[in-house]
């Protein structure tokens, strides 16, 4: 096994067991009276990720890696964690509003709006370094900003509903 091939492992993995948590978190919220927004366009950030984790094992596999790429993309990962940790059982990889819970505006979201969108793109954009692929890099960067154009768009109108909603609550 290459030193690639351990990290794509490991990094799919990773994405294996965020999608359990995602279903597990997406599905309690639904049971408690929260709905999901904006689902149609959903398969396409699946498609962008699927593909990306798959020409990386496919280009990637044998490539030397470059190591202070790596240490940024593990610093990304902290970034990730804390991201989950702060949202906790809110935390998926859907769009999922309750207008009974206000905004998250703890940890990184002191800092910004979607820092878990800061994350992916960051991943998006270095793994592929990391393993000396910068055309791959590239490409996938401007399909993920394309992806998150569209996502960021619609959960900025999911969650102002959802705020408009707690305040006609609220009076």
């Amino acid at each position: 096994m290459t030193s690639a091939e351990l990290i794509l492992g490991l990094v799919t993995l990773q994405r294996a067991g965020e999608l359990a948590i995602s279903g597990h978190n997406t599905r309690k919220l639904l049971a408690r009276g929260a709905v999901e927004a904006a689902a149609r366009h959903y398969p396409l950030i699946v498609a962008v990720h699927a593909a990306w984790l798959i020409s990386l094992w496919v280009l990637g596999h044998d490539q030397p890696v470059h190591i202070v790429a790596l240490l940024f993309y593990l610093m990304l990962q902290g970034v990730r964690i804390w991201v989950m940790w702060t949202l906790g059982s809110r935390w998926t990889t859907r769009i999922i509003v309750s207008p009974e819970q206000p905004l998250v505006s703890a940890g990184p979201y002191r800092f910004l709006s979607h820092p878990n969108y800061a994350v992916v793109a960051g991943e998006i954009a270095v793994l592929p370094l990391v393993l000396g692929l910068p055309l791959l890099a590239g490409v996938f960067t401007i399909l993920n900003v394309a992806v998150l154009a569209i996502r960021i768009a619609a959960e900025n109108r999911a969650l102002a509903a959802s705020r408009e909603a707690m305040m006609r609550g609220a009076r």
